[in-house]
């Protein structure tokens, strides 16, 4: 580090300290805690520049410190560098049309997967729910931030990113190649795992997605078809309008979720008696690949007691974010709501809980892509091989509706 460069991080330093005394000694206007942490903050970086082993990198620090610092609030918020906004930026205005197909957020300091949409370049490279991504197109995940994780991610259709993989039961990475491909959200999957019950699944609450799955539900009516098994498991993606649209085809009463934050208007989501389509028995399956859009959707169905809610905790990162351009051409992307529950809770903190938890054998996990998904149980399938485990949380919502049936009866 040059002579003219320390002076002016010393002078910075200095006027930091400065202002910190002088706003403590006339003023203390209403926040003595912000006075001391930037008096602290100064007082580390002095050391730093003057004690440490050799010299340091200070844009480096301060820029590690500013991940550390954003990281330490939650999983969501994060710190994009100027270069990394900048980056941001350009792939946002060009309209990036490739992409990895996989959800991401930050667990035990990584990059971590919490779902992956169907036929996606994850899914073909057996990239599944609880993965930690070691490393993005080289560079550690352990000081990545998640908006730098998305930005590597990002792409046109066609190229590709190596990651590094820890798969559950794992150890060392194993390196994977994701050929990115063109965003495509796969439509409601609609079956009849037995002959009197109708199954929908869907992997993202995107605008329209309310109204594909009223049609669904209303097809199912005409056919006489009145137990429902609603799948949220592996859906992680989609806009919180769309959950609370779809909960109020449910819901003749209650409320939904609410949002809260300190700059956020605070706003409750009731259920709209009118806008009822399905009055009739119906389950909701949860997982930790479960998240945002849809557990303000299974939060409404469980906490109102319309259904019961099957498998187990949901991932909790319900939640707004607000992208918040700095001076410097740095940006924050801030958590600035959370979604709670009817009961009070805080989605993000703390998930969505099962009323009915499923617990899966180890021996009936699959490692990563050795083995075939759990397969639907069918009334026309004949007994799944050993290779592919019956879906046991599936099961365990077909038999509670099958009671609900036998009670009425």
């Amino acid at each position: 580090m040059s002579r003219v460069t320390k002076l002016v991080v010393l002078s910075i330093s200095v006027i930091v300290l400065c202002y910190v005394g002088l706003g403590y000694v006339l003023g203390k206007t209403g926040d003595d805690k912000t006075y001391h942490s930037l008096t602290v903050f100064s007082e580390v970086l002095q050391h730093i520049q003057q004690d440490y082993v050799e010299e340091p990198n200070l844009p480096l620090v301060t820029s590690g410190a500013l991940h550390g610092l954003l990281e330490s609030l939650d999983p969501q918020s994060s710190y994009l560098s100027p270069r990394e906004y900048a980056e941001f930026k350009l792939k946002s205005r060009n309209g990036a049309k490739g992409e990895a197909g996989v959800t991401l957020s930050k667990r035990f300091g990584y990059i971590v997967v919490v779902a992956v949409l169907p036929d996606s370049p994850a899914q073909k490279a057996g990239l599944r729910y609880g993965d930690i991504l070691e490393a993005i197109a080289g560079f550690t995940t352990r000081e990545m931030s998640l908006g730098q994780a998305q930005i590597l991610l990002a792409g046109d259709p066609g190229t590709a990113v190596k990651v590094a993989v820890v798969g559950r039961g794992r150890t060392e990475p194993r390196e994977v190649e994701l050929v990115r491909g063109a965003a495509a959200l796969p439509p409601v999957l609609s079956e009849k795992p037995v002959p009197d019950i109708a199954y929908l699944r869907f992997s993202s609450l995107e605008p329209g997605k309310a109204n594909e799955i009223r049609e669904k539900l209303q097809q199912f009516d005409k056919q006489g078809i009145h137990k429902l098994v609603l799948d949220l498991r592996d859906c992680a993606r989609g806009e919180v309008s769309e959950a609370v649209a779809t909960a109020r085809l449910f819901l003749n009463s209650g409320t939904i979720a609410s949002l809260r934050g300190q700059t956020v208007v605070r706003q409750e989501f009731t259920a709209e008696p009118a806008k009822v389509v399905w009055k009739y028995p119906m389950t909701v399956l949860i997982s930790g690949s479960t998240a945002g859009a849809a557990e303000v959707l299974a939060a409404g169905i469980g906490g109102n007691k319309r259904g019961e809610l099957i498998g187990a905790h949901t991932f909790g990162n319900a939640s707004e974010q607000k992208l918040i351009p700095l001076d410097d051409g740095a940006a924050l992307v801030l958590t600035v709501g959370n979604y709670y529950t009817a009961a009070d809770k805080s989605i993000l903190e703390e998930g969505v809980a099962p009323t009915v938890e499923v617990r899966i054998a180890r021996e009936e996990q699959t490692d990563i892509g050795e083995e075939e998904p759990p397969r639907l149980p069918s009334a026309e399938q004949p007994p799944p091989r050993a290779v592919a485990p019956e879906d046991q949380v599936l099961r365990k919502a077909i038999e509670l509706l099958k009671g609900e049936a036998r009670k009425a009866a």
